[in-house]
């Protein structure tokens, strides 16, 4: 079965950066669009950034010209550099795919990340 495993949360000081990855792994066919989503306390889960298979991105107002996602194809990982983070950005933030997975055919499903918690403190 396919998983999607995140990894590189942490805590971090108000104006540092992280970066966050996510790999995918299984019987893959084809990964297509990748996005990052977070989710705070007492939130709704929100779209972060979001980038397909041929490299198209786009990006939530709150994290313009900070955030940067991309993606290694050939590794069927994407990831989320964050820079100047700021206590607004404290949140569980989640990968999700996009994928046509093997089985006794090919079919497009889509997977999420476990989760990894991102801190900001002021």
């Amino acid at each position: 079965q396919v998983q999607l495993v995140e990894s590189g949360g942490g805590l971090v000081q108000a104006g540092g950066s992280l970066t966050l990855s996510c790999a995918a792994s299984g019987y893959i066919f084809s990964v297509n669009a990748m996005e990052w989503y977070r989710q705070a306390p007492g939130n709704q889960r929100e779209l972060v950034a979001s980038i397909t298979k041929g490299g198209s991105t786009n990006y939530a107002d709150s994290v313009e010209g900070r955030f940067t996602i991309s993606r290694d194809n050939a590794k069927n990982t994407v990831y989320l550099q964050m820079n100047s983070l700021e206590p607004e950005d404290t949140a569980v933030y989640y990968c999700y795919a996009v994928i046509v997975v093997i089985t006794t055919t090919l079919a497009e499903y889509p997977y999420w990340g476990q989760g990894t918690q991102v801190t900001v403190s002021s």
